[in-house]
């Protein structure tokens, strides 16, 4: 589904850039992330062949130190979180978690040829959210808008949402999560998580 490609592709492309003392601003973060991962993308020949397990790695060592997964589920979760115990909480998040790295794993060789442009950024001294505008120039087709949602956690800035073509990762999964509650109950959410990732195993 070209939602979820460019959207996977737009979570990988949050690479870390080199430690640093200093607090980084969010714009600069995803602009300096995105073009080291285009980069890396472009020249590894391995993820160019289609070596899964290696484009895994490269999003478990990489991508994951920069999202508040616990955050994105509950957000995704919406009301339903309250009602699930913290032992089902934390399983929740891990196969959320798995889920998305899984997908978007697979697509990191897709739009490897694709250029980034960044809109320009503004943001009120002391906001703790902040959008960080971008688009996807396709050769040949419209641009697709990719926006990233941080908040500011401690020192740093975690991604916990992204919108792509103005749909909302959360949102989209809210629907499906709630009608998987509404039938199943959390448990039966918990399950159809972990077939799915169970069945895109390698």
């Amino acid at each position: 589904m070209k939602f979820f490609s460019l959207l996977f592709v737009g979570i990988a492309l949050f690479l870390p850039l080199a430690a640093s003392a200093q607090e980084i601003a969010p714009d600069l973060l995803v602009k300096g992330v995105t073009n080291e991962v285009l980069d890396i993308v472009r020249n590894d020949k391995d993820i160019q062949s289609g070596s899964h397990k290696k484009a895994i790695a490269l999003v478990e060592t990489k991508v994951l130190p920069h999202f508040n997964f616990v955050r994105m589920t509950q957000l995704a979760m919406g009301r339903d979180w309250r009602s699930a115990t913290p032992e089902q909480q934390k399983t929740l998040t891990d196969e959320f978690r798995i889920l998305l790295v899984r997908t978007y794993s697979k697509a990191l060789n897709e739009y490897k040829t694709q250029a980034i442009e960044f809109k320009p950024f503004t943001a009120k001294p002391g906001e703790s959210t902040v959008r960080v505008r971008t688009q996807v120039i396709q050769p040949g087709a419209k641009p697709i808008t990719l926006d990233y949602y941080l908040e500011k956690l401690g020192p740093d800035w975690k991604v916990v949402d992204i919108e792509v073509g103005g749909i909302s990762l959360v949102t989209n999964y809210r629907d499906s999560f709630a009608s998987e509650v509404r039938s199943s109950g959390i448990d039966g959410l918990i399950k159809s998580l972990q077939a799915k990732n169970n069945s895109s195993k390698d």
